[in-house]
């Protein structure tokens, strides 16, 4: 390399003061405190301390952010299941890694799957991310479904209901867990499997 090339440019950033993952989390938080709907560019720009025009330097669009992070959220969800597929043969153990990684996603991420658990259809954003809900949960009810077959759970609750009252005790720590506080992200997936998977078991 000639000794006069310049340096590299460094990755662009943004607006001082903020990148663009900052923005994401603080718009996240004020569409579920205040509602998606509800919320306006403007609103945005005034918690974050920008111009209108400084805040679309970062995203192009409100719907661009929102998709952003539901797909955060669904992306995680998605690759539980993966991992649970490629690493047991059992379909009782596909299940149980699925809950514990659901509670570990959930408990990561927080803000964004709250912000998924929330959203109604109201746009197309908002559909695309329902119809990805859809065929997750279609996959877990497959495996309780299997589970079912292999007579590791019991067969007489509907596996799709038995799906959604599992992922109804999942879905609910949005409403009360604190990231930091007293209570243990892994002790809570485990707490949740003696609950509904071990209720579940075929005697």
């Amino acid at each position: 390399m000639a000794a006069h090339d310049d340096p590299p440019t460094p990755a662009r950033r943004g607006r001082p003061g903020y990148d663009r993952d900052q923005v994401l989390t603080v718009a996240v938080t004020v569409f579920n405190e205040q509602g998606y709907d509800a919320t306006s560019i403007a609103d945005l720009a005034a918690k974050l301390g920008l111009t209108k025009s400084a805040l679309y330097h970062h995203f192009e669009s409100k719907s661009a952010i929102l998709a952003l992070a539901l797909d955060d959220a669904l992306d995680a969800l998605e690759a539980v299941v993966d991992e649970a597929e490629a690493a047991h043969t059992e379909a009782s153990e596909r299940l149980r890694s699925i809950v514990r990684g659901a509670v570990r996603v959930l408990t990561a991420k927080l803000p964004s799957v709250t912000l998924l658990l929330r959203v109604r259809g109201n746009s197309e954003v908002e559909l695309a991310a329902l119809a990805r809900r859809r065929v997750f949960d279609q996959r877990v009810t497959a495996i309780v479904r299997e589970a079912q077959r292999e007579g590791l759970i019991r067969d007489d609750i509907s596996a799709s209901v038995a799906t959604r009252l599992l992922f109804g005790m999942i879905n609910s720590v949005v409403e009360w867990y604190r990231p930091g506080g007293a209570v243990d992200p892994a002790e809570l997936g485990e707490d949740i499997l003696r609950v509904t998977l071990d209720g579940l078991q075929s005697r």
